[in-house]
């Protein structure tokens, strides 16, 4: 009866999606930025803005955009339609750190930039070491518009990371009317969030406007035991002063999430998606440790008697006597699961700032921030054990940030050009460690609980303070001569990356550059008539070492630090595209080549939840080049359509090499991990004011986990649909439904990174069909 219920349920939603889908219009301060720059309609309600007079290829997505999705999304999984961007996660939200990758033309989530605000938020990784992730910086529903450049993103980026492109968020601005925006969500796996955001409005003339938010989110996991939570305040004011403004702002965010167990292709074949950790289950957890602990004692025996140093006759006796050497089924190995993973993460970050314009020829802007962290992840590892207590631990990795930093510019309009210099200053100091916490010999439920930050460990395994200083500048003149525009400039980046030991545990430490005072950009804009333009741009840059034990030169061995011929990688980036637009469509197509030198790539060495150091090697170079193609059609007032498709070809061009100069991998003219060749999009949507509704489906072709390409997931297409109904312009109930027709897929991949070849543990299913309601009211 449940299953003709869902059945129904959804057959219901998709119809009524595909008869009357579609986005609501914008804010009203959404929509005007955004039809400033699209020009598409002539009431300016488009919120998917397609980079209309920019010398390269950029999109812009609206608040309006990322408000039809379920609550709590993550900006990240709302650019998922746009052109050669993939994203995948594990959850229905894209929120889920330990799974959401992000990619775009080959190049993975470190070798992208990010922003917010114009403050770096670093490469965004699960083990962060420089920034912390979109959904932990600020809370979804105060995203104003997100900026995606794929290639040549802004040359003011602040980030050392950019290699492959740029992802800039902006907030929403205080309200200059005073007013209280609140919603609640209820759906499935008990999922519950609430959302409150009050906004002052001027307070007297002159005076400054200030909003403050809060949301609480709680929900089970899809399968499994366990739990995603998280509280976050947004505060920011805004105080005017002549033309210009002051601002600031402080963001918190405290968040607590069990994690998926990482699976293989053999895995899903044999235990099936739903196989997950063991927790409740702790005895069985426990009898599963002490089996292994039995395996590890009966090799050690076997190889003593093979070699002699334990003499013939002697009898083997098993640590945990009565639990045998044989894992009871469905189980087969020690990783086939683990009892429980948890992912922890406090977060500050501030900032104040000034945003003049002296007079009509001269502005700047000049703001300083500040980036607080503390950080926990998790596993209960059956490879140690507590002495004297249970067959296992908690292996934790822990984070701590502190980073300081000032991002400024200022422009000066000089006729036809406008020329812009500007700075950004970075310090940051990191102490990463993994420790091991102790576990009392208990029944029924271990001593310690996951989403808590354990205290008196029982181990160091190792300990590093890293200190990381940043330095950028640029330069940029652009030239506008009407039916041409001319953009030219440079950076200068120079990153010092140190790593000082508290406990080595035998990995490296030292010193690290990377330095190039001169990475030009140029862009042309053609403007053939008013509809029509072409564009071309020229990029390149470099990404710098990160400063981490896991990941990066430090995370090796100090043998393997020191043969390494250390140099930082580079792109070359070339585009060239057209956009066009009409009152009724608005395009846009775009080709790319790239050339990205001294690429470093990390092979897995064993499990995950060892924790052993990978080895990096150098694989040379990388070619890459595809077409990109986005449009939006509106049919009718009410009625519009969105598709857009993207072709890739990211290949290795070198074998990766000893030191005698022979194959170790033959890496040559394979694909590069985790790069999809065919990425296609496309949603229907209708609003008519009141009811509104939108249905999209997004396809991603075969990507490879292995560097060799003998390791590979399938392609799929997921759906989802949004349907809700206004009673007034401050109240509105809205229901998604994410994986519509329950398709069971491989979502992310290369959560413990990718082996040279064969299957691995390092892949997460997507999450199944899910439904949710929300109820909007504004006052």
């Amino acid at each position: 009866m449940r299953n003709q219920f869902r059945t129904g349920l959804r057959a219901g939603i998709a119809m009524a999606a595909m008869i009357i889908a579609a986005p609501a219009f914008a804010e009203d301060d959404v929509s005007a930025s955004a039809a400033a720059g699209s020009d598409v309609a002539a009431d300016g309600d488009e919120i998917v803005v397609l980079g209309r007079g920019e010398a390269r290829q950029v999109q812009e997505l609206g608040a309006a955009d990322i408000a039809l999705e379920v609550s709590g999304i993550s900006p990240l999984k709302a650019i998922e339609k746009l052109p050669g961007v993939n994203f995948q996660a594990a959850d229905p939200f894209g929120a889920y750190e330990w799974s959401a990758r992000i990619s775009i033309r080959g190049f993975s989530q470190n070798q992208l930039g990010f922003t917010l605000d114009g403050i770096p938020l670093g490469d965004m990784n699960y083990g962060n070491h420089n920034g912390l992730h979109i959904s932990r910086a600020i809370i979804s529903e105060n995203v104003g518009r997100v900026e995606v450049a794929q290639g040549a993103g802004a040359l003011a980026a602040a980030s050392a990371s950019n290699l492959g492109g740029t992802i800039e968020f902006f907030s929403r601005e205080p309200s200059e009317e005073l007013g209280i925006e609140a919603s609640g969500t209820w759906g499935s796996d008990e999922n519950k969030r609430a959302f409150v955001r009050f906004d002052s409005g001027n307070i007297g003339a002159g005076g400054p406007r200030l909003s403050l938010s809060y949301v609480w989110q709680d929900a089970d996991k899809w399968k499994g035991d366990g739990v995603q939570r998280q509280n976050q305040v947004n505060a920011r004011i805004v105080q005017p002063v002549g033309d210009g403004q002051f601002f600031g702002f402080v963001n918190y965010s405290d968040r607590r999430e069990n994690d998926y167990q990482d699976l293989s292709k053999e895995m899903i074949d044999r235990l099936g998606y739903s196989w997950d950790n063991y927790a409740k289950n702790w005895d069985f957890a426990v009898t599963i440790a002490k089996i292994y602990q039995n395996q590890v004692a009966r090799a050690g025996y076997d190889a003593g008697i093979a070699n002699g140093s334990i003499p013939a006759g002697t009898p083997f006796t098993a640590p945990y006597a009565g639990f045998g050497t044989t894992f009871p089924g469905p189980v087969q190995t020690v990783d086939d699961a683990y009892y429980d993973a948890a992912g922890l993460r406090k977060d500050w970050l501030a900032g104040v700032g000034v945003d003049v314009p002296f007079n009509e020829h001269w502005s700047m802007k000049v703001q300083g921030y500040y980036h607080g962290n503390e950080g926990r992840g998790l596993w209960f590892t059956p490879y140690v054990t507590t002495p004297g207590g249970a067959p296992i631990t908690i292996r934790t990795t822990e984070y701590e940030i502190e980073r300081y930093g000032i991002v400024a510019s200022s422009v000066f309009t000089l006729g036809a050009n406008s020329v812009e210099i500007g700075v950004w200053y970075e310090d940051n100091d990191f102490n990463q460690a993994r420790r091991f916490y102790g576990l009392a010999d208990t029944a029924n439920r271990p001593s310690r609980g996951s989403l808590k930050f354990p205290t008196d460990p029982l181990a160091t395994q190792w300990d590093f303070d890293f200190n990381t200083q940043t330095l950028q500048y640029h330069v940029q003149d652009t030239l506008d001569l009407g039916a041409f525009q001319i953009n030219a400039g440079w950076k200068g980046l120079r990153v010092i990356n140190r790593a000082t030991p508290l406990v080595s545990g035998g990995l490296a430490s030292g010193r690290t550059e990377a330095k190039d005072w001169f990475l030009p950009q140029a862009g042309l804009l053609y403007r053939l008539n008013d509809d029509n333009e072409v564009f071309a741009s020229y990029t390149q840059n470099m990404r710098a070492f990160e400063s981490s034990a896991t990941g990066g030169p430090f995370a090796t061995t100090q043998a393997g630090f020191d043969a390494l011929d250390l140099k930082p990688e580079t792109s070359t980036t070339y585009e060239l595209g057209f956009r066009t637009k009409s009152s009724r469509f608005q395009g846009v197509i775009a080709g790319y080549y790239v050339d990205f030198k001294d690429r470093i790539i990390a092979f897995a060495n064993g499990s995950g939840i060892q924790g052993n150091p990978a080895i990096l090697q150098n694989v040379g170079d990388v070619r890459s080049w595809g077409v990109e193609a986005a449009g939006t059609f509106r049919v009718t007032p009410d009625l519009s359509l969105f598709a857009s498709y993207a072709y890739n070809d990211s290949q290795y061009q070198d074998d990766v090499l000893n030191a005698a100069g022979a194959i170790v991998v033959p890496t040559a003219g394979k694909t590069v991990v985790n790069s999809p060749r065919h990425l296609a999009k496309g949603e229907i949507t209708w609003d008519n004011g009141t009811l509104f509704a939108r249905v999209g489906a997004n396809y991603t072709s075969k990507r490879y986990y292995s560097y060799v390409n003998d390791a590979s997931v399938g392609s799929f297409v997921i759906v989802d649909a949004s349907i809700g109904y206004r009673f007034t312009d401050k109240i509105s109930v809205q229901a998604n439904a994410t994986n519509l027709f329950d398709k069971r897929y491989v979502s992310t991949i290369g959560t413990n990174g990718f082996a040279n070849s064969g299957d691995s543990q390092t892949l997460l299913a997507g999450a199944p069909q899910q439904f949710f309601a929300t109820l909007k009211v504004g006052f």
